[in-house]
């Protein structure tokens, strides 16, 4: 008798692929070669993204946002632990439906973060990359949570830190259904 676990490559022979840790561009790539993969090989009816992340990269992150919004196969994510920052970004980006959160799950919302230091003209140019991400991460939250854009930034995205629980992010439209796995 086999009493061997399934690893997390075991996992990915079902569909499911888990992003647990920091967002960068080795863990984006990792999703994103999964959710491109089962494009291609078309064997599933859908495909589940397991995250318990405090976030990263927003680059990176937004990479794996467009992959799921682009996959022909629908990607149901799961939130577990916590999930903040740019892992929520990319845990509210899962097919509508089925986002699901456990009952114990944290969550972490803020404004994306950065600092410059350089010459007028570099700030200059910081301060447009600031604005845009940050016209992208308003746009992003109101097309997966059905709140208007004042609503995403005094209740999601406002200057300080937005920690919610799994039922509250349920009322704010971040999650389909709170329930175990």
């Amino acid at each position: 008798m086999d009493d061997k676990k399934p690893d997390r490559k075991d996992l990915e022979e079902f569909g499911i692929k888990i992003l647990s840790g920091e967002v960068d561009d080795d863990s984006a790539g990792e999703v994103m070669q999964f959710v491109l993969e089962a494009n291609l090989n078309k064997a599933f009816p859908h495909l589940t993204l397991i995250l318990n992340s405090p976030g990263g990269c927003v680059a990176s992150g937004m990479a794996i946002v467009d992959t799921i919004k682009g996959s022909r196969i629908p990607v149901h994510t799961v939130g577990v632990g916590m999930i903040a920052s740019m892992g929520l970004s990319i845990f509210i980006a899962g097919a509508k439906g089925h986002r699901t959160l456990t009952p114990n799950t944290m969550i972490l919302s803020h404004q994306f973060s950065g600092w410059t230091v350089g010459k007028e003209h570099e700030l200059l140019a910081s301060a447009k990359h600031h604005n845009m991400v940050g016209e992208m991460m308003v746009r992003h939250y109101r097309k997966c949570t059905g709140l208007k854009d004042k609503e995403v930034r005094e209740k999601l995205l406002p200057p300080t830190d937005v920690w919610l629980t799994a039922d509250e992010a349920l009322k704010l439209g971040i999650c389909d259904e709170v329930k175990n796995i």
